[in-house]
């Protein structure tokens, strides 16, 4: 059954939360009156839902008489988000409306998919980094409406890390591809309508765009903050905690070093290999300090993926202040443990990688694997890396940012 006929009768019918997403602003200030004999695009997937979980689509089209919804665009995993990583999607229909997949032959929203659209609507929730593809969806779509003259409306979502954490190596333009498109930390500290404007202001993508804010969001908070339910934005990001995680260890599994959980229960939660000894490892990450976690020893065996059915041993990643928490750190610190306490497993694990472009390509930046290689003990000189051009993003992107999401 489809997702939007299911949230029929699932939505929350208790006291509204504290956070109204952008959509459902679109409809309570009456916004959606002013695309009255407009014709719509709207890219959305299963995120795309307001706070009583009611799909996006069927909102649009219980106000069929103002708003004429005529296409639609789904990014990566498809419209409902069952597709694994990396698959191609195929264009579909949904009843009469066209399902035109932005993950398949073509990455870009083509003239013939936009010859009838006057104004395309974008509501997908992200995760907060730079290496996830729904951003760089956004960036080309606005990129095309751009040359037709057609309008991209934003509806705002929360980064469900907070929007105050920045942490991670900026984007090389060698390096720059569809899993990492802007020159914007790995972990930006952004909203998806912020990250629009900086799209359109840095990149002079000259679309007139228009984002409507939430109500409510403020930078501190994480999604666990905002009284919404979190919906999969795709298949191994399953609760609202997850994207802490993904920033934490998903850099780890292009080097084919370490289970991060992605194959056991607790995707990127967790750490571990058949040759770690986990209170060891524990303990000399714990003895670094890194603020706002501890690592937890940790005992697991895959039931697919890297080590499949091998008893492995690891940490278990316990965030304590999410504020205080660094997640790139994090995982630059597990890396550069991992090769001073166990170099010769190191080396020959990473002589054993056939391609580490995938690795560049999510970092943003081959140096990160330079460092690491040269290094005989990495893990102080990955945190160093590009600190200056962190806070120089940190001022850049202050034009960007939305007032309305500022602590009073």
């Amino acid at each position: 059954m489809p997702f939007w006929v299911m949230a029929l009768s699932s939505g929350q019918e208790k006291g509204s939360p504290s956070v109204l997403p952008g959509v459902n602003v679109f409809f309570e200030e009456l916004h959606y009156e002013n695309l009255k004999g407009k014709r719509i695009g709207l890219i959305t997937n299963q995120t795309g839902v307001d706070w009583k979980l009611r799909p996006t689509l069927q909102l649009f089209c219980e106000h069929a008489s103002v708003l004429e919804v005529v296409a639609l665009f789904s990014p990566e995993h498809g419209l409902q988000g069952q597709n694994y990583a990396d698959v191609s999607v195929k264009n579909e229909k949904l009843g009469k409306l066209p399902v035109f997949s932005l993950y398949g032959p073509t990455r870009r929203p083509t003239a013939e998919m936009l010859k009838n659209i006057d104004v395309l609507i974008y509501d997908i929730q992200c995760v907060g980094s730079r290496a996830y593809t729904y951003p760089t969806t956004l960036f080309y779509a606005m990129e095309e409406a751009a040359k037709k003259g057609i309008e991209v409306i934003v509806l705002d979502r929360p980064n469900p890390i907070n929007g105050l954490t920045v942490d991670g190596p900026m984007l090389d333009e060698n390096w720059r591809s569809f899993i990492g498109y802007v020159n914007v930390p790995y972990c930006h500290g952004m909203t998806i309508g912020e990250l629009a404007r900086f799209f359109n202001g840095e990149y002079h993508v000259g679309c007139k765009l228009k984002v409507i804010p939430m109500r409510g969001w403020k930078r501190s908070m994480s999604y666990a903050d905002t009284g919404l339910v979190w919906i999969p934005p795709s298949p191994n990001v399953p609760e609202a905690d997850t994207p802490f995680f993904y920033l934490s260890t998903g850099l780890l599994s292009g080097l084919k070093l370490l289970n991060i959980g992605v194959g056991y229960t607790l995707p990127f939660k967790i750490v571990g290999a058949p040759w770690i000894n986990a209170k060891q490892y524990a303990q000399k990450l714990n003895e670094q300090k890194l603020p706002g976690v501890y690592f937890v020893p940790f005992y697991f065996k895959p039931f697919y993926g890297l080590y499949k059915g091998e008893d492995c041993q690891g940490v278990l990643i316990r965030i304590t202040n999410t504020l205080d928490y660094r997640p790139v750190a994090v995982q630059y610190v597990i890396l550069g443990m991992l090769k001073s306490m166990y170099p010769k497993e190191f080396a020959k694990r990473l002589s054993t990688v056939q391609s580490l472009q995938m690795f560049h390509q999510a970092n943003g930046t081959d140096s990160i694997f330079r460092i690491l290689s040269e290094e005989k003990y990495p893990a102080w000189k990955l945190l160093e890396f590009q600190q200056a051009e962190r806070k120089a993003f940190e001022t850049l992107r202050q034009k960007y940012l939305l007032a309305n999401y500022f602590e009073n």
